[in-house]
């Protein structure tokens, strides 16, 4: 008995996330193995899509790309990681992910931007590290020009500066982003608290009102929870997880709210979106536990879904 196709797809989904050349080669190929091959139907839409991906895959791993520093979207939000050179952005990366990064305590470690994946409640959430923008950025001043066009498709910013650091070096890194015209939703990290002398904490909040401080040490677990909390809410998404056969998902889907029950389904699949005509619904949208919903239900982060058709 084969997998149900829309099984299929989502842990295709999932074994792709992270790989790139001969890697996601081998791994698409392992996928199509896998397939049942059948000329019509879901799974011969799926063999489709996956012969495409092939296609894609080969073509990028072809391709020279002398100035393009594109960073390829993956996981449910794309979040950069923005700063002057040398305040402790890849040690963050590194500590929220599984990435081996060089770094030391010299300007201009990370000379290409970074990208990493992080599970924020049960959510993958791309970090992207960009080298450290100087003055003049907009200028291409240190390859300005390409960094800051990789911020352009970026979901959201976290702007790193060290705790204890002139607050002026953060100040011209938030400048010339705003001088590129690029506003997202932002905070600031104030990276290395643990070494910051009393203080400098709220001296950097107070150098930027209107910029929430988030305190960042890589030695402070609870710390670094912290963070990933302000990230997703950076996000703005909510997190739904599917109830099926009686079994709850343990890994939830992102939405962006307002979002209804059909769009939780059509997020799983077309096919179910279609033929939903409802859902039973636990958590902080239900007035009970297990409350049956219409279609156009607006459902909530920490919803769980179980669809009707």
């Amino acid at each position: 008995m084969p997998m149900p196709h829309r099984t299929f797809a989502q842990l295709a989904k999932r074994r792709l996330v992270g790989k790139e050349g001969r890697e996601r080669v081998r791994e698409v190929n392992a996928l199509l193995a896998e397939l049942p091959d059948y000329k019509n139907g879901p799974y011969a839409d799926l063999r489709k899509s996956l012969m495409a991906e092939l296609d894609e895959t080969r073509v990028r791993a072809s391709a020279v790309h002398r100035d393009s520093i594109a960073v390829r979207r993956e996981g449910a939000a794309q979040i950069a990681l923005v700063g002057a050179p040398n305040v402790g952005k890849s040690s963050v990366l590194q500590a929220l992910s599984e990435i081996q990064i060089r770094t030391g305590d010299y300007a201009f470690t990370t000379l290409r931007p970074v990208p990493a994946l992080t599970r924020i409640g049960g959510v993958l959430v791309q970090l992207v590290e960009i080298p450290g923008l100087i003055e003049g950025a907009n200028e291409d001043r240190g390859g300005g020009r390409a960094l800051l066009g990789v911020l352009r498709s970026a979901d959201a910013i976290v702007y790193c500066a060290r705790a204890g650091a002139d607050p002026r070096e953060l100040r011209v890194v938030i400048g010339e982003v705003a001088l590129a015209g690029i506003e997202v939703p932002s905070f600031i990290a104030a990276t290395r608290a643990d070494e910051a002398p009393p203080g400098a904490v709220a001296a950097l909040a107070a150098a930027f009102p209107d910029e929430t401080v988030v305190e960042v040490s890589v030695l402070d677990e609870a710390a670094l929870e912290r963070f990933r909390e302000a990230v997703w809410r950076l996000t703005g998404l909510i997190r739904v997880r599917l109830r099926t056969n009686d079994q709850t998902d343990d890994e939830p889907l992102a939405l962006h709210p307002p979002a209804t029950v059909v769009d939780v389904a059509d997020l799983v699949h077309h096919e179910l979106a279609a033929a939903c005509t409802g859902a039973r619904v636990w958590g902080p949208s239900a007035r009970f536990d297990g409350q049956r919903v219409g279609r156009e239900h607006l459902v909530e982060d920490g919803d769980i879904v179980e669809i009707l058709r």
